[in-house]
């Protein structure tokens, strides 16, 4: 197998990549966030009935708030790494065999060896490519040949590597 295609210099491109990469990563801050409401709705809802409410009912706004905001938290990474990273856009290409991931952009280049590679989770855009439990690169589908597509997920399919999303 071998797979090349070229990245062109798309200002919104990086962006893309930055939203793909950081919701992988920030997916728990919403759960956490969740937790939090309904902890404290739960909790402001069961103080309103005791002496005690008044006293507590600070804790659980609080609680709200938090988990509000904690919800939002990647929603305001997201948007700030799509604005910061839009004069990033240069050419780059992606050389993809059947021993690594080679990847160029702008005058900077590097590799990922598929025996480093845990895992690859299919996103509607990109494949992310984990190293570990990190993401490490994304590869864009949508930049790729048809063929060349079902190839590198039938060889990533073969390895263990694709996860549905």
């Amino acid at each position: 197998m071998h797979i090349r295609f070229d990245v062109p210099a798309d200002p919104a491109y990086p962006g893309r990549v930055a939203a793909a990469l950081s919701s992988v990563r920030l997916r728990k801050y919403r759960y956490v966030g969740a937790v939090l409401v309904a902890v404290g709705a739960i909790g402001f809802a069961v103080s309103r009935g005791f002496a005690w409410g008044d006293q507590i009912s600070p804790l659980c706004m609080s609680m709200v708030m938090g988990g509000l905001l904690s919800m939002l938290y990647p929603t305001w990474v997201r948007w700030r790494a799509q604005r910061r990273s839009s004069r990033y856009a240069v050419e780059g290409a992606y050389d993809i065999t059947d021993d690594n991931i080679m990847m160029r952009s702008g005058s900077e280049s590097g590799g990922i060896a598929w025996d480093g590679v845990t895992q690859v989770r299919n996103t509607p855009d990109f494949w992310i490519v984990y190293v570990g439990r990190m993401p490490a690169t994304v590869i864009p589908r949508h930049l790729m040949s048809a063929e060349d597509a079902e190839t590198l997920r039938a060889h990533m399919a073969d390895r263990g590597l694709l996860l549905p999303r």
